[in-house]
């Protein structure tokens, strides 16, 4: 397996370094940096910026994408708004992660701890385009059929 070299900045002395669960993990866990609450609501249909604590610079040629943890999509109405979500090789800026919990249902309020693990990075090379002008594409047996037009 490829590894690659990232720098990660503690903005604080007790904020936890991501780290892979198993030696097979495409994904390492980041947690949520709450303090000083022990915790925050999300609200049925809100959408928040939950802070890591942490800063990052991914390698020139890679991104890092914030995505989804399984088991919290499988278990709550959470989701990660921009999943997944990119952080370009020259942001230096704090790492957060957007939640939003998409239940309609009043009651149903998600109770994010400081600590707790509420998304997985995984670093992937980029590949820039170059585009280039034309005034027609080129032919394939698809052409411009799009949303169904090969069957179900």
């Amino acid at each position: 397996m490829e590894k690659i070299n990232v720098s990660v900045c503690a903005m604080y002395p007790d904020v936890e370094i991501p780290k892979y669960q198993t030696s097979g993990s495409a994904g390492c866990d980041v947690k949520a940096y709450l303090l000083p609450l022990n915790g925050i609501d999300i609200k049925p249909q809100q959408t928040i910026l939950i802070p890591t604590g942490l800063k990052l610079s991914v390698p020139d040629g890679y991104e890092m994408q914030i995505r989804p943890r399984s088991g919290l999509s499988l278990k709550t109405k959470l989701r990660i708004a921009n999943a997944p979500g990119t952080l370009d090789s020259d942001y230096r800026g704090l790492l957060g992660v957007i939640l939003e919990n998409t239940s309609i249902d009043e009651g149903d309020i998600i109770y994010i701890k400081h600590g707790d693990r509420i998304a997985q990075l995984i670093f992937a090379p980029v590949v820039q385009a170059q585009f280039n002008i034309c005034a027609e594409l080129d032919n394939t047996e698809r052409g411009s059929g799009g949303f169904g037009s090969t069957g179900k």
